[in-house]
């Protein structure tokens, strides 16, 4: 398969220029010119950060692709879609007001906010996976599955289950109903392990179906209530909470990527990754680590899974943050692979491989870089 491009720039300005416009012409090189969007509604898929976390993307980010779409004829939104954990943004209401709580207004990004699943996360339409392998069709939030274009706006960071979150995670997870984020997840549940926990709760405050109990004073994960969603694995500061099948991030991985695959099936679409600020883990966390490396730069795609590889390629090639995780990680061992350094259950390349097997792109990429 012939490289893809995947266009890049740093995060350096001067006085002539700012950030958002520097994306913005990352964004034209890329040739997001290539796409027609005369009146064409445009899906502005992104994250709006659970208060806080303050690792997200800026409005500001989200206000300079909108600008560009309808420079372009087009007519963009911001979506997201439920999620499956307690937090502030398991429905449409709570969702909207965790989003305006981190600044995203028509205002401060020059578009509406379209909930993607519907009030309650239910609002489904099943699409076919191209080359399904795991996966005949995809539960998609119907907003985005009547989207006419999809522009995935990725804050690239770790994340504690599927080792990095990039477009991939952005399309896949991230555009799917609740009832698609189960299907995703039901392969893999964890266990406790006993001697390690403290019974402090804070796995239970994170399970949304009641599936941890503590009898015994310990945490007890009843797989038959559980969904394999992940979020006690996250809230666990003792490492009790493990996932003891060894396939199944690899499951969520590849289901993702299928899920990607449809999101993007048979419409245009087009991808900005913004790697700053890259925190461990999953902007859905409410808090935010210190970041593990250095700002990196911005990244643009007609490719996700190019893009994805680019970008973890550029973090791994970057210096370790003293202050971070992965510095105590790190210390006394050489570590090739940050984001499996920080999560060892995790191999983000599988979800790679599975886009290549499926068509949804290629690992081999071609750097080109914008000034």
């Amino acid at each position: 398969m012939e490289k893809s491009k995947v266009y890049f720039c740093d995060m350096r300005v001067n006085y002539k220029t700012n950030t958002v416009k520097k994306m913005q012409k990352l964004m034209k090189a890329a040739g997001i010119e290539e796409i027609d969007f005369k009146n064409k509604f445009t899906a502005i898929k992104l994250h709006f950060g659970e208060p806080g976390n303050l690792a997200f993307l800026r409005p500001n980010f989200a206000k300079g692709v909108a600008d560009v779409v309808k420079e372009l004829g087009g007519i963009p939104f911001l979506t997201d879609c439920s999620t499956l954990y307690p937090g502030r943004r398991k429905n449409a209401i709570e969702h909207l007001d965790a989003a305006m709580e981190n600044g995203f207004f028509p205002i401060s990004t020059g578009c509406q906010i379209i909930m993607g699943d519907g009030l309650k996360g239910t609002d489904e339409k099943a699409l076919p996976v191209p080359n399904g392998v795991l996966l005949e069709t995809a539960n998609i939030g119907s907003v985005i599955a009547d989207a006419d274009i999809i522009i995935s706006l990725n804050h690239f960071k770790g994340h504690e289950m599927t080792g990095i979150g990039g477009a991939i995670k952005n399309l896949g997870m991230g555009c799917a109903s609740k009832s698609g984020k189960m299907i995703q997840h039901n392969s893999g549940k964890p266990d406790v392990i006993a001697k390690k926990c403290i019974g402090c709760k804070m796995c239970a405050k994170q399970c949304a179906h009641e599936a941890i109990s503590f009898d015994t004073g310990k945490a007890f994960i009843d797989h038959d209530k559980c969904v394999g969603c992940g979020r006690c694995l996250a809230a666990c500061a003792m490492d009790a909470v493990v996932n003891m099948n060894a396939s199944s991030n690899d499951d969520l991985n590849m289901k993702m990527t299928e899920y990607a695959a449809a999101v993007i099936n048979g419409k245009p679409s087009f991808h900005i990754s913004i790697v700053m600020d890259v925190s461990p883990s999953c902007d859905c966390n409410f808090q935010n680590d210190s970041p593990i490396i250095p700002d990196v730069g911005m990244f643009a795609s007609f490719d996700p899974v190019a893009l994805d590889k680019a970008c973890a390629d550029a973090c791994n090639a970057m210096p370790v943050n003293s202050n971070s995780v992965l510095a105590e990680k790190c210390k006394g061992h050489e570590h090739n692979d940050y984001f499996a350094s920080v999560h060892p259950t995790t191999d983000w390349i599988v979800g790679l491989e599975h886009g290549e097997k499926i068509g949804l792109g290629t690992m081999e990429y071609e750097i080109v870089e914008v000034k």
